[in-house]
């Protein structure tokens, strides 16, 4: 075969269309590649358990990157080794003491497929109960026993910039923030350092596959390193204007078959 490439891929705006559903182009394509002798993997802020259906239905036999780089680890071989990278158990405790200062709706802590929910959200506990995680609720001070993966608080949009901005003056050391996408406004926390090209260099190195023939796929402000990783960065149509600017190539969005489109006109598929 032609040289080997790693083909990494986000999930949420990215591989899923709107509907959280894998195209069947995206699918096909994806398959001929793999049979190709191409390495696909997924790349993704969400915890295993709520990507596992996916992986499965790819019918991958890769690495994976969970938690935006927090946690990374190969669902079939265990020789790969297990890297999880939690938040300091003291500095969680923090961060829920500072938010008693800013008007929050909730503080959720992931520890790989457990959740803590600060308080009780039916709503909230809908969303996160994919793959059936063991759900505790109560107060993260008390009840938050060991080192979580990542931190969510769920706020309004007015409210997320000085909440963030008050973690990047007093946490900047050890802890990196995100935010996500609507319709949710949610502030994501994982320890500092980590990202998704710090999982996607791992990954390339364990297939022995040279940056520049890594492919990867993004739309959020998540994926900037991974975009500017590898070798070719891909932003999606729906992606945002500063991940557009910083990426090698603009695809589609993910509603148009994005990834498929790409990879098509890349590997000369029919």
């Amino acid at each position: 075969m032609a040289e080997k490439y790693l083909i990494a891929l986000d999930l949420d705006g990215t591989l899923l269309t709107d509907n959280k559903s894998i195209s069947p182009r995206s699918k096909k394509v994806l398959s001929q590649l793999k049979d190709r002798g191409h390495e696909v993997m997924i790349s993704t802020g969400r915890p295993f358990r709520s990507c596992e259906v996916y992986y499965q239905e790819l019918g991958l036999t890769t690495p994976i990157v969970n938690f935006n780089g927090a946690f990374v680890h190969h669902p079939l071989d265990k020789s790969f080794g297990t890297y999880h990278s939690p938040l300091d158990i003291d500095v969680a405790k923090q961060i829920v003491d500072a938010c008693d200062s800013f008007h929050y709706h909730n503080i959720v802590a992931e520890v790989r497929d457990d959740v803590y929910f600060h308080y009780h959200d039916e709503k909230l506990i809908d969303i996160m109960r994919m793959g059936n995680p063991v759900i505790t609720t109560g107060d993260l001070r008390s009840f938050l026993n060991v080192p979580p993966t990542s931190m969510l608080i769920h706020t309004d949009a007015q409210y997320v910039a000085e909440i963030r901005e008050h973690l990047s003056d007093v946490h900047a050391e050890v802890i990196d923030h995100r935010r996500w996408a609507d319709p949710f406004h949610v502030i994501e926390i994982v320890k500092s350092g980590l990202n998704k090209a710090v999982g996607l260099e791992r990954v390339a190195k364990y297939f022995d596959i040279p940056r520049e023939r890594i492919i990867a796929f993004g739309d959020e402000d998540n994926d900037f390193e991974m975009i500017k990783y590898a070798g070719t960065g891909v932003a999606m149509g729906n992606a945002l204007a500063e991940l557009k600017e910083m990426a090698d190539e603009i695809t589609l969005s993910n509603e148009e078959d994005g990834i498929a489109v790409f990879l098509e006109e890349k590997f000369n598929l029919k």
